[in-house]
């Protein structure tokens, strides 16, 4: 029987998830833990279960800030999973607000919960604002409201709270706090985050009744909801996907400024985010921009060649720092 949130304390948060009927990785965030090693042995395992971008940039990292990329990872995939995995959109509402409840706590100096006892030792370390958290879960809360939107501006903002604090995260776990680095990050994760959202049109329409491409857009191109629905790919529809396609590789251009601006031991490895995104962006220009008939995605080999780049480099610095020396 799932328990009310009759609780506004983090504790009483934490209780009430733990014994709701979410997933599993969820449940296993909010046990409590009793030290900050075992916290951190929970979120490694967590990360090393997944393979998205993130993941594997943490493998590639210098080992000072493989934990605490793990320890964002979790806080990351817990959200993320509390707004996607859990049915009822009401009840995913809740969840996540009893995930804002243990965020503040985690400021606060308070919490008991395996996500949180690890975050707090990262965000120590580094100084993080809440800002960029409190942020991702007020975009997941949108989700549970929200599911078309009427511009690309709307998009672009509602990409400004689900995927750019992500980038300014990875950017204060390297060092790195000023406006222009943080500036062009948003732009490569607004653009990933829109490359997924082309790559996922049919996808999200059928799974969650979400419709991410803006509605001017659809109507300049004459492409209808109905359309998307019944994944009636035609010439509107390849138009619409193009056109998208462009304007967020022009993002992805804008969002390579960053990387000479970065140190060295982590710059391979942070190029990855966008070299995933345009990598997607070309799967969908090779099914000539149909992503209604199926999802484009990228092999194994595709995906393992990107990781072996960023590896390849990260080898050839460290090689060249030891000529040096």
């Amino acid at each position: 029987m799932e328990h009310a949130f009759i609780s506004n304390d983090a504790a009483g948060a934490a209780y009430a998830v733990r014994q709701s009927m979410v997933p599993a990785t969820v449940r296993a965030a909010f046990q409590p833990v009793s030290s900050v090693q075992a916290a951190e042995a929970y979120t490694r395992q967590l990360t090393g279960t997944h393979y998205e971008n993130f993941s594997a940039v943490s493998i590639l990292l210098p080992k000072r800030l493989r934990q605490d990329f793990c320890n964002v990872y979790a806080f990351c995939r817990t959200a993320d999973d509390l707004a996607d995995e859990v049915a009822d959109r009401e009840k995913a509402s809740q969840f996540l607000a009893a995930f804002k409840v243990q965020t503040r706590a985690c400021y606060a100096g308070t919490s008991t919960t395996a996500v949180f006892v690890a975050l707090a030792a990262t965000i120590r370390r580094h100084d993080i604002p809440i800002d960029p958290f409190l942020d991702l879960i007020d975009a997941f809360e949108q989700d549970q409201r929200v599911d078309r939107y009427e511009t690309f501006e709307d998009l672009v903002e509602y990409c400004r709270r689900s995927a750019n604090p992500v980038g300014r995260l990875v950017l204060y776990m390297c060092g790195y706090r000023d406006e222009l680095r943080q500036r062009l990050s948003d732009q490569t994760c607004t653009a990933l985050q829109l490359a997924n959202f082309w790559q996922d049109v049919r996808r999200d329409m059928a799974d969650r009744s979400r419709i991410y491409l803006p509605r001017d857009s659809r109507e300049r191109f004459g492409v209808t909801e109905g359309q998307i629905g019944e994944g009636r790919f035609d010439d509107n529809y390849r138009g619409l996907i193009e056109y998208e396609v462009q304007r967020t590789e022009a993002m992805f251009t804008e969002g390579e400024g960053l990387l000479p601006l970065l140190d060295s031991t982590v710059r391979p490895q942070i190029a990855l985010f966008g070299k995933g995104g345009r990598a997607v962006l070309a799967a969908i220009r090779r099914q000539g921009y149909d992503t209604l008939s199926r999802r484009p995605v990228l092999t194994r080999w595709q995906k393992g060649r990107l990781v072996m780049s960023a590896l390849g480099a990260v080898l050839a610095g460290r090689l060249t720092g030891r000529a040096r020396a």
